[in-house]
């Protein structure tokens, strides 16, 4: 496939994906990071009729997508407490069936979590290529940021964790050194085998814990985050928006979860022009 017929699948699903998720009455929107998400704003623009809407970006690079759209973008620290965005769309690496996804190929993934958690909803838009059965098929690492002191300590931690080759990533001229995201962090890519699902550890496909080899995508996730010196995990599970209100609501809103790391529903653009959605229902 040629690259104008990828940007064309991104372009598809984008504009789906705002069809169907994207209210002009909102009042609170998140906009992530990554070349599909140009193709969400174009299609918000197109649709947007209410200008006192606010959009938060996960990162510069989205910062600078929604001014140049002409969209009013605010920071998230300035979000008033308790207010939670009525919807947030971002890209992935990749996706597999039960909706996890592996995020951070462009660093971002820290400010990326946090606009996902404090969504209703979190909507994934990606082409046919991050549209995978579990993670780490395609995609080669996961995304870890680590404050730079910790940087060899983490490593060391990854590999007896069993990653095979646990590396810093440098900037794309390398003498210029370690890349730093927005929180001057620094980002370790770690190669792990292919990550189980849930129902691959229930079907007897392997523990999932680290012991045989093999791992679940929530158990990595918590294994990594719980070393000293990761700020965050390039893996987005657990529960999704609709799942996390409703666990709020049955605690009396006395639960610390606000919103979910996983989607709702992601979009694929598909080399022939049409579109996949999938949900913890299935595709369609």
């Amino acid at each position: 496939m040629t690259d104008t017929n990828v940007e064309a699948a991104k372009r598809a699903a984008g504009q789906q994906a705002v069809a169907d998720h994207f209210d002009p009455s909102a009042s609170y929107v998140g906009i992530g990071s990554g070349t599909t998400i140009v193709y969400v704003v174009e299609a918000i623009k197109e649709r947007s009729t209410n200008p006192a809407i606010r959009f938060v970006p996960t990162g510069y690079q989205s910062r600078q997508v929604i001014i140049n759209a002409g969209l009013t973008p605010v920071s998230f620290d300035a979000l008033p407490s308790g207010i939670l965005l009525d919807v947030a769309f971002d890209g992935a690496d990749e996706v597999d069936t039960e909706l996890n996804c592996i995020k951070g190929g462009g660093a971002c993934l820290f400010q990326e979590k946090l606009v996902a958690e404090r969504a209703k909803k979190f909507v994934c838009v990606a082409d046919y290529r991050k549209r995978q059965d579990r993670l780490l098929t395609n995609w080669p690492t996961i995304p870890i940021e680590v404050a730079p002191l910790a940087q060899i300590k983490v490593q060391d931690a990854l590999r007896v964790l069993g990653s095979t080759d646990p590396r810093l990533r440098t900037t794309l001229l390398e003498k210029s050194g370690p890349l730093k995201t927005d929180q001057d962090f620094y980002i370790i890519d770690a190669k792990f085998p292919t990550l189980l699902t849930r129902k691959d550890v229930k079907d007897g496909k392997g523990k999932g814990d680290g012991s045989d080899g093999t791992w679940e995508v929530n158990t990595i996730a918590k294994a990594i985050k719980g070393l000293t010196g990761v700020l965050e995990v390039g893996i987005f599970s657990g529960l999704d928006g609709d799942a996390a209100q409703a666990l709020r609501a049955e605690s009396g809103e006395k639960d610390a979860v606000s919103g979910g790391q996983v989607p709702v529903a992601v979009y694929f653009g598909m080399q022939d022009g049409s579109v996949v959605v999938r949900t913890k229902d299935g595709e369609h």
